[in-house]
């Protein structure tokens, strides 16, 4: 049985009694970090071992917790915060079980992007991307053109070149932070990339942040060439990157708006 557990993203008590129950019972803990996991288990007197399984590591050691739990193992997976296998380490492991038919069993409680979203306030529809690339403005492009909200999750390193690069290209558009949700320094801030931008540069920017980014409200562009000359020009990028952004927009075949250019 491979029990997926829901972990605090921040205040430790934000933890189920089914979570606690769940840990103490089973053979092994698959911990993203086994120092960060291991606070949260003395916190609650939990002595099952503990065994990494990262994003550097899980690929090597999935066959071996997969023949762990063929063997009758009870095994469950957390992350150093959140819930597992969304943007975490898992996620693959969770689907070898599941097409092989073993039993899999959530334990449901905190995700950070769920919280954000909550706190936000919305009845829109939205979307999940996990975390920002860190090269390139390809990526805004879903974000800018989506008709409803985009959640992401951004590092604090990363976070002003985001800022700056949604200020050049959607300037009037809303961004919500959440930063450290559930944590000591929590902060929640809503403005446009300009106000954001003057804001974080008056301190330290330290944290784990949650964005919410404000859907496009202006139908975009259908004519397919004036689509890609548009997504060209404002997001800087080659033709061939415009080509295929404007057929996913389009839901159109490549090859066909290819044939459309050249014509």
């Amino acid at each position: 049985m491979l029990y997926v557990v829901a972990t605090p993203i921040g205040n430790l008590k934000d933890i189920t009694f089914r979570a606690v129950e769940v840990l103490k019972s089973v053979d092994l803990v698959l911990a993203e970090d086994t120092r960060t996991s291991g606070v949260l288990l003395r916190e609650y007197s939990i002595p099952t071992k503990m065994r990494s399984f990262h994003k550097f590591n899980e690929k090597g050691r999935e066959q071996k917790v997969f023949d762990l739990l063929h063997r009758g193992k009870k095994i469950a997976l957390i992350s150093d915060a959140g819930t597992p296998g969304i943007s975490d380490p898992g996620a693959g492991l969770i689907r070898k079980c599941r097409e092989n038919g073993m039993k899999i069993e959530i334990v449901p409680g905190p995700c950070a992007a769920i919280a954000a979203l909550s706190v936000f306030g919305s009845e829109e529809n939205f979307q999940f991307i996990g975390f920002l690339e860190k090269k390139g403005k390809k990526q805004l492009i879903d974000i800018v053109y989506y008709p409803g909200l985009t959640i992401a999750y951004e590092s604090p390193h990363h976070l002003m070149k985001t800022l700056e690069s949604m200020n050049e290209i959607a300037p009037q558009s809303k961004i919500f932070i959440a930063r450290e949700l559930t944590k000591v320094y929590e902060e929640l801030l809503e403005g446009t990339p300009q106000e954001l931008i003057k804001h974080c540069k008056k301190k330290k920017i330290l944290g784990e942040y949650v964005l919410v980014f404000s859907g496009n409200k202006i139908p975009f562009e259908k004519d397919p060439q004036k689509l890609m000359e548009e997504i060209q020009e404002l997001f800087k990028i080659s033709a061939k990157d415009a080509l295929v952004a404007a057929a996913r927009l389009l839901n159109q075949p490549k090859r066909e708006l290819y044939k459309t250019f050249n014509a």
